[in-house]
Order: structure tokens, then C-alpha cells, then sequence
């Protein structure tokens, strides 16, 4: 007897067309929802549930859930993949989605448009949350799905309800405490970027529905343009306020720490003993969890650590300079990088620079680590970890500037805080020194906070200073061919260094992110910041067939970090040198 060949899929396919074309969707869902519903017989039966379960979520997704009964159901199916209870209310037009710990209510037209969404937790009366109102108008189910992961992971704690509890409440304390931070340390008429860069605790954002609170604390210059031109569009680097699990116990407040607080004698603020309010013990710890992981001094771990009290462990050493290429172009180029490549990096009206940066793998002082949060315990922690963080943020700025995606003068460059940034430029010229004031080279970076723009601007100063040699040259000469090699140092106090290679030719390419930051450059040059050529100087040019051929532009710089200095911290350091520059003019 021959044996009995399975049936195709496409013949399947058929049937079931064929048996369910005469009914309505409404039973084919009920249908499927009742095999998702039955009890599950053995381990073997597992796997079927996936392809009803995905069966039922393209019938959601076709039917674009727009009448009262399609969006029960869609929220329905979207509660039961999260492992989430619903059900209806009595009156037929409230939806309740319910977890051990909190629920959702939401509340629809008779036309299924929502009404208004709010979310309950522990103790608290539901209150309206704007976020989910707006992704649930829109029909964004999926991001409304990532929601709801988010809010239960608030709870994602080992242990009974009452901890569970005592986590929520202990995390809403130290959110207060932080808002009260915040505003005590206020100054009248600060706006958002100056929160951002200057506050306390940076600029707070309150907890909205699963989305944690966040506390952003840098911008970049070229991001601070962006926002100035774009209100609220613009997000700086921020860390999120988490609570998690931790090996040992901790002693957190139920209570709120800054009431009617007092400034002590170093002008900060005085927090009450935790013997003053009431406490619980918990397996547990706060964290500023990083969106995308953060490269780190070793060194400035191991300060963070002293500050707050807690060890950071499964930290993995790696030379600090190859972690910041890593994370500045991980969303950028998909290539394998390697630390012997040399990036070239391409602004307008400007020669192309190639930066090698070295991984000073041998160096201790510049040994980073990836990290993913930081714990704490106590919210007096928050503002020096902040600063922290703002000072790593404005190194790893200047590093990343050196980057691209495209892959193929000694400057001192001072980064003693987020707020201060020095420059200094050292020619080695036989023939004068460059016209170029550290004054207008501290001025430039601190706006740009940006070596190749930094660059460009020293490129700039060079060509004019030389036409202007030209120009006063004798009439006679029909031939000038000057030449000069000068060396710029920027430096830092601890001598860090960056090697910078400037090829000649300016092509036109395609430009990477660093060629958006040279039209904030250019907006400065503008201002008055830097001084551009103008057109009657350009007419001078021809006037006199003065040429700048980019043949005979030979530019070789190498930038290198150096940080032999002891005296001072690693993350001051960064050095960028020109060396063996000719510019030919004939």
C-alpha cells in the first residue's frame, strides 16, 4: 500500500478559502482565539501556538482596527501576547488591561476612537497618560505594545507583592527628590539647553507611562544649533532612572528626603538621616541606565565607585580611544574597523583631513571600559555623577569629531571640564609664524567643539595669511612660490595628543555627519567668530593670477594621545598635530 503524501501548503491554503469564504471575520477570529485559549496538553503543543498566534495578529492588522469591536479585540490579542489579563467593562466601552501590579483603563467611543487612557498604579488613582492617549488615537499598536513591556518591567523584581510595592514607592521618592533637586538649583530664566548643560541634575523629564525618568546632561555645540533652530527636536545624551536587582540589601526611604531643605556651608543641600523617615530593606539598587553603552575612563569608574559606595563588576579594560571609535560609528558604518585605519574626514571650502588615532593599548591612563548603568543609592550621588558625565561626554565629543565612515598642527587641545576647553598653537616655521591667536582658537573650538573644524579654521587663517603676502609682494615678480612648514599644537594639561594627517585635494564627495557640523562653522564665520575670505579678496586673487593649486598642496599630519602627564586627570588630554605642511602659490 502506497504510503499517504502530505498535502501541499497552496492546497491547504485552498481549503481553508475554500471552507471559511462564505463566513465573517468575526468567527473566523473567534475561532482562532479559541485555540489559542485551550489548555495546553503537552510540551509538543508549543510550537502550534506560534502560527495561530501569528495568524490572529495579520487578521488584527488587516482589518486596521476601526470600529468599537475590531479595537476590543486588538487590544485583547495585544494584552495577551505581553502576558497581560483584559476584559471589558460593564457598560461596553471601557477596556481594562490588568497586571499583579497595575492596570490600564481605556476608555472608547461607541465609534471605537479612544477617549482617554489612565494608568493605576500601587495606592496611586489612575491618572490620564497623555502618551498612551496619543499612540492608541494613532493606532500605534506596537509602540504601545513596547509600553506596556516597559511598565512591567518597573516590576521585574523578584519577590512578593508588598516588595514589589516598596520598589515602586522607593523609586517615585527618589523621582521626587530629584524634581525637588532640580528646581532648588533653578536659576530664574534658564531654558532647556542651559538645564541641560548646567543643571544639577541636568534637564528631568518625569516617568510617563512605562518610559523611565531621564535626565539629560550634554549637547554638543552643533546639537545646541539644532535646537536653537528647532525647539524640543534635538535630544542630547541622557541616562534613564531605573530600579533594579542588586546582590545585597540596601536601606531605601518611603519618604521623600528634601523637605524644607537647608543649604549647608558648601552650598549644597542638606538631605534628612535616613533614621528620620521611614525605610525598607531591599535586594535591590537605582541605576542611570545609558540608552546606547557608554565608553568610559577606567579611571572615572573607579571615581564614580568611591562616590557612590557600590562596585561595578563584569567591566571589560580596552584601550578607551578604540571603544569611542567603536560607539561613533557603530550606527554609521557596518565595515570591521581596525584602530591602524585612518579616517578622512571631508568639510567644504576646506582641504580633507585624515585622522589616525592611536589605541595606546600599553598606556594605563588610557585604558575605558563599555558601560551599560551605573548604580547608586542615594540621591545626594546624582549631581557629581552628572558631572561626571558631562566631562566624559565632552572628551568622547572631541574624539568621535576625528571619525567617519569613510576609512583609508601638533594641537594642544586643554578639556579641563565640560565648560572649559583651552587651545594653544605652536608653529616651527622658518619663514613667520602663523596669524593665528590661541584667543581665536579657543574661541572657535569651544563653539564647535570639533577638530576637523578647528582644522579648517587654521587652513583658513593659512591661505589668507598668505595671499596677503602675495598681495603685498612686488608687482614685478611674475613668479612666487613661498613655502613654510609650521606646526600647531593644541594642548591639553596632561599632553594628550591627536595625529592628524590633512590630504590636499578638495573634491567634492559625499559629506558625513562632521559636514553638517562645518555649516554651524560657517554660521559662525558669519557672526563675526572666525574670519572668511571675502569677494574682493577673491577678485584680488585673480586680479593678480595668484592660483592655490591643490597639487601643490602637500599636507602630512599625524595625531597622537599622549598622556604622560601624572599630575592630571586622563580625560584632560587630547593632542592634534600638523606637521611638514607646504603650500605652494604660483
Amino acid at each position: 500500500m502506497d504510503p499517504v503524501k502530505p498535502a501541499s501548503s497552496n492546497a491547504i491554503i485552498e481549503t481553508l478559502h475554500l471552507k471559511f469564504s462564505q463566513k465573517p471575520w468575526k468567527e473566523t477570529m473567534k475561532l482562532v482565539r479559541l485555540c489559542l485559549d485551550k489548555p495546553r496538553m503537552a510540551t509538543s503543543t508549543a510550537a502550534s501556538d506560534c502560527p495561530l498566534t501569528t495568524c490572529l495578529e495579520k487578521m488584527q492588522r488587516a482589518l486596521n482596527a476601526e470600529s468599537l469591536s475590531t479595537v476590543m479585540n486588538r487590544l485583547e490579542f495585544l494584552s495577551k501576547q505581553k502576558g497581560l489579563n483584559s476584559y471589558v467593562g460593564p457598560n461596553g466601552t471601557a477596556c481594562y488591561i490588568t497586571s499583579e501590579m497595575f492596570y490600564i483603563e481605556i476608555n472608547l467611543e461607541t465609534d471605537g476612537n479612544v477617549k482617554d487612557v489612565k494608568v493605576a498604579h500601587p495606592g496611586k488613582s489612575p491618572l490620564t497618560c497623555a502618551d498612551l492617549l496619543q499612540l492608541l488615537r494613532a493606532r500605534n499598536y506596537d509602540a504601545f505594545g513596547k509600553i506596556l513591556e516597559k511598565l512591567l518591567n518597573l516590576y521585574q523584581i523578584p519577590g512578593s507583592s508588598e516588595t514589589k510595592m516598596n520598589i515602586y514607592i522607593a523609586l517615585s521618592t527618589l523621582e521626587k527628590d530629584l524634581f525637588s533637586l532640580s528646581a532648588l538649583n533653578r536659576l530664574p530664566g534658564m531654558d532647556r539647553v542651559a538645564e541641560i548643560l548646567y543643571g544639577k541634575v541636568g534637564y528631568l523629564r518625569p516617568r510617563t507611562g512605562g518610559i523611565p525618568m531621564s535626565l539629560e546632561f550634554w549637547l554638543s555645540p552643533y546639537q545646541i544649533l539644532e535646537e536653537q533652530l528647532n525647539p524640543g527636536q534635538m535630544c542630547g545624551m541622557k541616562v534613564f532612572l531605573t530600579m533594579g536587582v542588586s546582590d545585597a540589601k540596601h536601606t531605601f526611604p518611603l519618604a521623600p528626603l528634601l523637605v524644607n531643605p537647608v543649604t549647608g556651608d558648601d552650598g549644597s543641600r542638606n538631605f534628612l538621616p535616613l533614621t528620620e523617615v521611614v525605610c525598607v530593606d531591599l535586594s535591590a539598587c537605582f541605576f542611570l541606565k545609558f540608552w546606547r553603552p557608554f565608553p568610559m575612563f577606567l579611571s572615572s569608574i573607579h571615581e564614580l565607585q568611591k562616590l557612590t559606595g557600590i562596585p561595578m563588576d563584569k567591566l571589560k579594560p580596552a584601550p578607551l580611544h578604540e571603544l569611542i571609535v567603536q560607539h561613533a560609528l557603530s550606527e554609521k558604518c557596518k565595515d570591521d574597523l581596525t584602530m591602524n585605519s585612518s579616517f578622512i574626514v571631508s568639510l567644504p571650502d576646506c582641504q580633507k583631513h585624515s585622522y589616525f588615532i592611536d589605541n595606546t593599548s600599553k598606556r594605563s591612563d588610557l585604558t575605558g571600559a563599555i558601560v551599560g548603568q551605573l548604580p547608586f543609592l542615594h540621591p545626594k550621588c546624582v549631581p557629581d555623577m552628572i558631572e561626571i558625565l558631562r566631562h566624559q561626554a565632552a572628551y568622547n565629543t572631541l574624539i568621535s569629531s576625528c571619525t567617519s565612515a569613510n576609512i583609508e598642527h601638533e594641537v594642544v587641545i586643554n578639556v579641563l571640564s565640560s565648560r572649559e576647553v583651552g587651545c594653544t598653537l605652536h608653529t616651527v616655521s622658518d619663514d613667520g609664524a602663523l596669524n593665528c591667536s590661541n584667543d581665536f582658537l579657543t574661541k572657535v573650538l569651544k563653539r564647535c567643539m570639533s577638530v576637523p573644524v578647528l582644522m579648517r579654521a587654521i587652513f583658513k587663517k593659512l591661505t589668507q595669511q598668505k595671499v596677503d603676502e602675495a598681495m603685498q609682494s612686488s608687482e614685478g615678480t611674475s613668479e612666487q612660490k613661498p613655502k613654510g612648514t609650521y606646526q600647531s599644537k593644541v594642548s591639553d594639561s596632561s599632553g594628550n595628543g591627536l595625529q592628524s594627517a590633512g590630504a590636499s585635494n578638495c573634491t567634492e564627495e559625499s559629506l558625513s555627519e562632521t559636514s553638517r557640523q562645518a555649516s554651524f562653522c560657517n554660521s559662525m564665520e558669519e557672526n563675526g567668530s572666525v574670519e572668511p575670505l571675502d569677494d574682493s579678496m577673491e577678485e584680488n586673487i585673480s586680479s593678480a593670477s595668484l592660483q592655490l593649486s591643490s597639487d601643490t598642496v602637500e599636507e602630512t599630519t599625524s595625531v597622537s594621545l599622549d598622556t604622560s602627564s601624572e599630575d592630571n586627570h586622563p580625560i584632560d588630554d587630547v593632542q592634534a598635530s600638523v606637521k611638514n605642511t607646504e603650500i605652494l602659490c604660483e
